[in-house]
């Protein structure tokens, strides 16, 4: 399954990427992903700065960690803050915004696609996914 969907959308180019006015749905997502900052600051000493450039060190972690043989459930919440990190960057750089469905928590970009960085995130553990690639997808190009 792709970590990105398209659907009509009616957004703005560029106009839910600021930090300013967020909608609710984003709360848990920003949670997450300043949990997953400050983790990774604090027990990695690696600092992310919501830079497109810093997916990488986060798709290099988590393939550290799959690596070392962790068990999914004692990295599950890990993941989960890695996808929401990721998803933010999206929302920053490619004119996103946060959007709860069905339980769940999508990123829809300027152009009415749907990413998925929370399942990309588990799809980077298990080997067949990336953060990196997934935002270079969801940038407008050109």
């Amino acid at each position: 399954m792709s970590a990105q969907q398209t659907f009509s959308s009616g957004s703005t180019p560029g106009t839910a990427g600021s930090l300013g006015n967020r909608p609710g749905s984003a709360a848990k997502p920003l949670r997450w992903a300043a949990d997953a900052v400050a983790m990774m600051r604090e027990g990695a000493r690696v600092r992310l700065d919501y830079s497109t450039q810093s997916l990488w060190r986060v798709d290099r972690m988590i393939e550290e960690i799959r690596r070392e043989g962790a068990p999914y459930a004692a990295v599950e919440g890990a993941l989960r803050g890695f996808g929401a990190y990721g998803g933010e960057v999206v929302v920053r750089w490619a004119g996103g915004e946060w959007v709860e469905s069905g339980g769940g928590y999508w990123v829809r970009t300027w152009d009415g696609r749907f990413w998925d960085p929370l399942d990309e995130a588990r799809r980077c553990f298990a080997g067949e996914g990336s953060l990196r690639l997934l935002c270079h997808d969801a940038m407008p190009s050109g």
